[in-house]
C-alpha cells in the first residue's frame, strides 16, 4: 500500500518541486492542495500523473481542508501553504496572519486524522535583524516583529504544542533564499535573472550592501527528503540554507556578468521594513547529517538556472 502524502501550497515553487521529488520516488500517493493565490497548476505534474491529484483548497477554510483530509486519511503532511513574497507580504498584512488559521487546522486535522508527522516550512525571517552570525537554531533569538516571520513563529509554536499536548510528530524547516526553476518574480534571484536577461535596470534597494545566502531548490529537496525519510528532524527545527554570506549588489553584478547583460544597477530608496542587513545560517546539521556534502556553489546554480532556462514570471 503506498504512502499516502498531503502537500499544501503545492503549486508553489518549493512545494511542486517537492511534489515531483515525491512522485519520482514511487511509493507514494500525493495529494496537493492549493488556492493557486500564489501558486501555478503549470507548476505541478498532469492531472493524468499515477499516485497524484491536485485540488484547489484554501487550507485557510476549515470545511475545505477538513473534507480533503478526512477522506484521505493522510500518513504525513508538509504545511508550505502560506502567503509570500517581502512586497506582497507588507502590503497584505492582514491576509498573512490570515494563514495562522491554516496552522491551527492543519495540526487539529492531522492530530484527528492519525498523521505520523507533519512538516512545516518555516522561514529565516523569524530571527529578524541577527544578534549573531551564523544564525543557530537553538541560541539565536527570533526577534522579527513582521507579520510574515511573527506567523512562521506561531506556526512553530503550535507544532511544538501539538506534541506535547497530543504527541503529533513534527519537523521543521527554517528555508533561507532558496532558488531554482519555476520561482516567481518576488524573490531576488529569479527578478535580478529575468531583468539581466532582458538587458533592463536591476533595482536594488539602498545600497546593496545587504547580505544573503542562497540554496539552490535541488539541495533544499534532497535535505528535507532525506530529514523524512531517515527519520530525522524529528520534533526539532533545522536551518535550510546557503551558508555563503554575498552582497545584494555583488549578487547583481555576478548575475551581469554571467548572462553577459546589458543591465544597469539603479539604486532605490530601501525598504521600511523587513530588508534584514545580515542573513547566514548555521547550517552545520544541513551539510553533515541530511546532505552529508557541501551544498551546490552559487554560480553553479546560476549556471543551472541559464541551462534550464525556466522562470515564472506570471504571478
Amino acid at each position: 500500500m503506498k504512502i499516502k502524502i498531503l502537500v499544501t501550497g503545492g503549486a508553489g515553487f518549493i512545494g511542486s518541486a517537492l511534489v515531483s521529488a515525491l512522485l519520482a520516488k514511487q511509493n507514494y500517493y500525493v495529494v496537493v492542495i492549493d488556492d493557486l493565490s500564489t501558486g501555478d497548476i503549470l507548476k505541478l505534474p498532469p492531472r493524468d500523473t499515477q499516485n497524484f491529484k491536485f485540488i484547489r483548497c484554501d487550507v485557510n477554510d476549515y470545511q475545505s481542508i477538513a473534507a480533503v483530509m478526512h477522506s484521505y486519511k493522510f500518513d504525513y503532511v508538509f504545511h508550505y501553504a502560506a502567503m509570500v513574497g517581502v512586497i506582497r507580504t507588507q502590503q497584505h498584512p492582514l491576509k498573512v496572519l490570515h494563514d495562522i488559521d491554516g496552522i491551527r487546522n492543519v495540526c487539529s486535522l492531522s492530530k484527528n486524522t492519525g498523521v505520523k508527522r507533519l512538516f512545516f516550512a518555516s522561514s529565516s525571517e523569524i530571527y529578524g535583524e541577527p544578534f549573531e552570525i551564523p544564525q543557530h537554531v537553538y541560541t539565536t533569538p527570533l526577534n522579527s516583529r513582521v507579520p510574515y516571520a511573527i506567523v512562521k513563529n506561531v506556526g512553530e509554536a503550535y507544532l511544538r504544542s501539538y506534541y506535547q499536548e497530543f504527541g503529533l510528530e513534527y519537523s521543521i524547516f527554517r528555508f533561507f533564499n532558496t532558488y531554482g526553476p519555476k520561482q516567481s518574480m518576488d524573490f531576488v534571484m529569479s527578478k535580478f535573472m529575468i531583468k539581466a536577461l532582458k538587458n533592463e535596470n536591476i533595482e536594488i534597494y539602498g545600497d546593496g550592501s545587504q547580505t544573503r545566502t542562497f540554496c539552490y531548490i535541488n539541495d533544499n529537496i534532497e535535505a528535507c527528503l532525506n530529514a523524512f525519510e531517515q527519520n530525522l528532524v524529528v520534533n526539532d527545527v533545522v536551518n535550510i540554507g546557503g551558508n555563503k554570506e554575498i552582497t545584494i549588489k555583488n549578487l547583481a553584478e555576478i548575475i551581469i556578468q554571467k548572462t553577459n547583460s546589458k543591465s544597469k544597477i539603479v539604486r532605490v530608496p530601501p525598504l521600511k521594513d523587513g530588508d534584514m542587513h545580515r542573513r547566514c545560517p548555521d547550517n552545520t546539521y544541513m551539510k553533515e547529517q541530511l546532505l552529508k556534502r557541501e551544498l551546490i556553489p552559487l554560480e553553479e546554480g546560476i549556471q543551472k538556472l541559464l541551462h534550464v532556462g525556466l522562470f515564472d514570471n506570471t504571478k
